[in-house]
């Protein structure tokens, strides 16, 4: 091995065992296992406060006049609960291990008009609070708003601000296993009136035994994904997806059976002529070198990257390695899983590149480095610039931005460049099929065998197939309403793949049916147009819904972006190398007889 690659691994392995280990994975907050004995302080904190209807507009907890401790201490969050938002700090209740508490004094305060407007704005706003005990989140509400009326002007509606906070804690053996936050609407202050008010803050805390196991304790967030409605609506998408799979698979057996065997027998009993219209006449033009080389090549690498990320997580929640319910959480493994696969994407593109050429592949293993980080960096600056604006825990600090430009420098680079080198080294040699040098004619082609018709095709059936549990997953991950469970997920993420491959294979059949050979980049964007239609269905579901703001807006589009973006580098990827293989199977199959 040369010092080049010596020299990354190293680099690397330094990077990972400082960046990794003080930044994306912190110390827990809790003593060892959770353990507690009576009257033993268990760690509280409280996160953030924000509008229900808009989850990426949150602000800290303490932007609202609430009571702050005499001296603010902020938690250690990994890099995932940054970029999530979380910025947990102390505060004045003080809840110990199963000691009840009853009407105990958070403080006494005289809230100003400012004050005041801060309060009455947040609650009628919906907004919530939320809390972390024993590293349990909860959730409550701040106020409620009382005398609305359907015809404007008749009377106005009156704001309160719930000064009473009522916990309840679960708790089995020395472990907490479950904890609510309440908030008493017999303890409340009006806060219409734009005037001062005297508040005093107070909150309850108590205890009761469970038979509900420590391990289990996490069940709780995933429950509403077990209820009868939701469970029938999943089944419903899997059924419909499996009938769109099935209706696809077996379009394509007839299409293959009646007309691939009889181009298969007139090419080998010779009848075929120069004028004959097929697949087989074109076999000298098929394996040429796409178009934009590097180009391709890149989003190979970075489609092979984001597949592997995929399936990485997958893995990691099937073996209850990532609780998937805390978004944090999945922060923190996609940057893992992504920095990680990044020796995959440069030895992809590296070595697709030297298949056709040995001239050029650092030029391919540098687009698949930037193709998809690029435009993720500017949407996300972009966001970040809208968050700081605002005041938004969505902005992320600057030594946040500091460290992800570090481990995309020390870690991300060397392994896309060792990746590369790999490729360069390891890549077959001569493995595309000889090529004519001149290009045959492609004859006129039907209205369905022309790109948009066929990316529409491609794209609408897969999209089909998912369009329940999509609509699902928006509901948990923008509305907080549903849950959807990873092992459906799982299952409709095959379903998709399937219909991918479905129609890749069946469509670029047809195209090489009608003599038309430029079919590398067909694939491509056939499968990746599946994202196009989800992106339009994303900004169908959010004119539905209950967002509003100019930031909402901004995030919500922005980071539906970046996942379509990723769904289409991915399923292009897939497609491609699915049709490939079957051109190559095909061709063999003509050279055998």
């Amino acid at each position: 091995m040369s010092r080049i690659p010596v020299f990354l691994l190293i680099t690397t392995i330094i990077s990972i065992a400082a960046l990794f280990n003080f930044w994306v994975f912190p110390i827990s907050s809790s003593p060892i296992n959770h353990r507690y004995n009576v009257g033993d302080q268990v760690p509280l904190f409280v996160n953030k406060v924000g509008p229900l209807n808009n989850p990426s507009e949150t602000y800290e907890y303490f932007d609202l006049p609430f009571c702050p401790p005499d001296k603010l201490i902020r938690r250690r969050e990994s890099l995932g609960e940054v970029i999530n938002g979380d910025r947990l700090t102390n505060t004045r209740y003080d809840i110990k291990f199963q000691e009840n508490k009853v009407a105990e004094i958070v403080c006494t305060k005289t809230l100003g008009r400012e004050e005041v407007v801060r309060f009455r704005n947040a609650i009628q706003r919906d907004s919530y609070f939320q809390m972390y005990y024993d590293d349990l989140p909860f959730w409550g509400f701040i106020g409620k708003v009382e005398g609305e009326s359907l015809i404007p002007d008749l009377e106005r509606p009156r704001s309160y601000l719930f000064t009473h906070v009522e916990f309840t804690v679960l708790y089995n053996g020395n472990h907490v296993i479950e904890v609510h936050a309440f908030s008493d609407p017999n303890h409340v202050v009006d806060i219409t009136e734009d005037a001062e008010v005297n508040v005093q803050f107070t909150y309850s805390a108590t205890w009761n035994a469970t038979s509900e196991q420590f391990a289990d304790r996490m069940n709780r967030y995933s429950r509403p994904s077990s209820l009868l409605p939701i469970q029938h609506l999943h089944w419903f998408s899997v059924i419909n997806s499996i009938a769109i799979v099935m209706l696809s698979v077996g379009l394509l057996v007839i299409l293959y059976w009646w007309n691939n065997r009889s181009d298969l027998r007139k090419y080998s009993a010779g009848e075929e002529d120069d004028t004959e219209v097929g697949w087989t006449c074109i076999d000298g033009d098929v394996f040429r070198c796409p178009p934009f080389l590097s180009l391709f090549c890149a989003i190979l690498g970075c489609g092979t990257q984001i597949f592997l990320m995929a399936c990485g997580l997958f893995v990691l929640t099937s073996l209850g390695l990532l609780e998937h319910y805390f978004h944090a959480n999945l922060w923190t493994a996609v940057i893992f899983m992504y920095t990680m696969t990044s020796v995959i994407a440069g030895y992809t593109a590296a070595s697709f590149h030297c298949q056709f050429s040995e001239a050029g592949w650092e030029k391919s293993v540098f687009l698949t480095g930037v193709l998809f980080t690029g435009p993720v960096f500017f949407v996300t600056s972009i966001l970040n610039t809208v968050a700081i604006s605002y005041g938004a825990m969505a902005a992320l600090p600057f030594g946040t931005i500091i460290v992800m430009l570090l481990i995309y420098a020390f870690i991300t680079i060397p392994f896309l460049a060792l990746g590369g080198i790999l490729g360069h080294r390891y890549s077959p040699r001569n493995s595309v099929p000889y090529s004519k040098r001149c290009f045959r004619e492609i004859p006129p082609l039907n209205w369905y065998a022309k790109i948009h018709s066929q990316m529409f095709l491609g794209g609408l059936l897969p999209f089909s197939g998912i369009l329940v549990e999509l609509h699902l997953f928006y509901a948990s991950l923008w509305s907080h309403k549903l849950f959807t469970l990873p092992s459906i997920l799982f299952i409709t993420f095959t379903i998709l793949v399937l219909l991918t491959v479905i129609l890749s294979i069946g469509l670029t059949y047809i195209q090489l049916s009608m003599e038309d050979s430029q079919w590398c980049w067909r694939p491509v964007m056939r499968g990746g147009s599946t994202a196009i239609f989800m992106f339009i269905y994303s900004v169908y579901f959010y004119s539905r819904s209950d967002m509003s703001g100019v930031m909402q807006l901004l995030f919500f589009l922005g980071y539906n972006v970046c996942i379509c973006y990723a769904f289409f580098l991915m399923f292009g990827m897939i497609s491609f190398y699915t049709s490939s293989m079957f051109i190559y199977r095909i061709y063999h199959a003509v050279k055998s007889e």
